[in-house]
Parts: C-alpha cells; sequence; structure tokens
C-alpha cells in the first residue's frame, strides 16, 4: 500500500473531526439553551453539560496532537505518563472501558508513543459495549516492543482496519477511518518495524516491535 502524505493527512484530518463534531455540537447545543433557559436549576444542568463538552474536546484534542501530529515540546523521547494520561482521559469520558497498563521505564521514543497511542485508538473502537484494555510498552534489545489487546463481549474490528496495518489495503479504499492504521503501518516501515494483529472473538491484540536509531 502506498499513500500520498497529502492524501494521509487530509484522511486524517478528517477523523479527528469526525470525532470532534459531537462535543463541539454538543457545546453548542449547551450555549443556545443556556440563552434561553430562566429556570436555575436548569441552567446548572446547561453548566453542566458546557462542562463535560469543553473537557472532552479538549481531551481529544490533546490525544490527536500526539497520536496524528508533529508533538512539538517533545524530544526524542516522551515520558511515559503522557501517552498514559491521554488515553485514560480519552477512556474516561467512554465509562464502559477499563485500561490496564505496563509500561515499562521511564520513557519512550516519539515513534514508538505514536503508534501505542493509535492502536490505543483502535482497539477503543473495537470495544462497541465496552470491556478492558491493556496496554504494555519497553524497550530492550534495541526496540520498542508494544503490546495492545482489547476484550470484550463485543469486538468490532473491520477486516479493512487489519488490511491497513498490516499494508495490503489499497490505497483507494483508505478512509477516514482506516487513516490511523495506515500512518501507524507507514510510521513502522519507515524505521524498519512492523506491526502483527490477532482476533478471536473474545479479544483483539496488536503488537508492534520498532527498532530504536
Amino acid at each position: 500500500m502506498t499513500t500520498s502524505s497529502v492524501d494521509l493527512a487530509s484522511l486524517l484530518c478528517s477523523r479527528l473531526c469526525h470525532d470532534l463534531l459531537s462535543p463541539v455540537g454538543a457545546l453548542t447545543n449547551g450555549l443556545e439553551l443556556l440563552a434561553d433557559e430562566k429556570d436555575p436549576g436548569m441552567r446548572q444542568k446547561c453548566f453542566e453539560l458546557l462542562e463535560q463538552s469543553a473537557k472532552t474536546s479538549a481531551d481529544k484534542l490533546r490525544f490527536f496532537r500526539l497520536a496524528f501530529g508533529a508533538a512539538g515540546g517533545f524530544g526524542d523521547s516522551v515520558p511515559n505518563q503522557e501517552p498514559r494520561a491521554l488515553v485514560d482521559a480519552l477512556v474516561g469520558n467512554n465509562g464502559r472501558i477499563a485500561v490496564n497498563w505496563a509500561l515499562a521505564g521511564d520513557s519512550l521514543p516519539k515513534p514508538a508513543v505514536k503508534v501505542l497511542l493509535n492502536l490505543a485508538l483502535i482497539a477503543i473502537d473495537a470495544l462497541v459495549r465496552g470491556g478492558t484494555l491493556d496496554i504494555a510498552a519497553e524497550v530492550r534489545e534495541g526496540a520498542s516492543e508494544i503490546v495492545v489487546r482489547a476484550a470484550g463481549t463485543r469486538i468490532a474490528f473491520d477486516a479493512t482496519v487489519g488490511q491497513a496495518l498490516d499494508g495490503s489495503l489499497p490505497p483507494a479504499d483508505l478512509n477516514s477511518k482506516t487513516a490511523p492504521a495506515a500512518m501507524v503501518q507507514q510510521l513502522a516501515a519507515s524505521i524498519g518495524g512492523g506491526i502483527q494483529v490477532h482476533l478471536s472473538p473474545e479479544a483483539l491484540v496488536m503488537g508492534a516491535v520498532l527498532p530504536v536509531a
């Protein structure tokens, strides 16, 4: 699979806009309700809606900034607490997913963090009825090793996402849903790494091995 950087960037922007549409729309609705509402109790509910929608929007922007963007402010490595906080915030807004972490060391190379975040995003999308999300990562023997496991009563994993992860998806079939997987695959391949995917009725397991420069 070969996809131009412009096309991939456009699709990632489409994904970001899609995910932000709901919380930003809720902000608009909350402001409209607040403008017309006189009852103190209802006004308080409007403020609560605005607060939650603003938090969700900010959490998603911070997540996508590091998952998709250049992530200015970080060097070659990123402290482990950064991706952990971003995923925990994203899952916290969902409310149906429990996250378990096993991150070795104090930091990970930036490419590994981007792969981890995007694999976590794919796993969260797959847990349509909630479940558990297990994330592990470490650097050993000159490579970053990442494992993301999603387990729940229903795993919704589109086959085209799996194709994007292994690099077999035709460019014509790429869309905003598969773009994060395509970015992960291209990033891993560019540094001599690879992505593995295993799907069973009980769980989706994705792994990555990325050489450290």
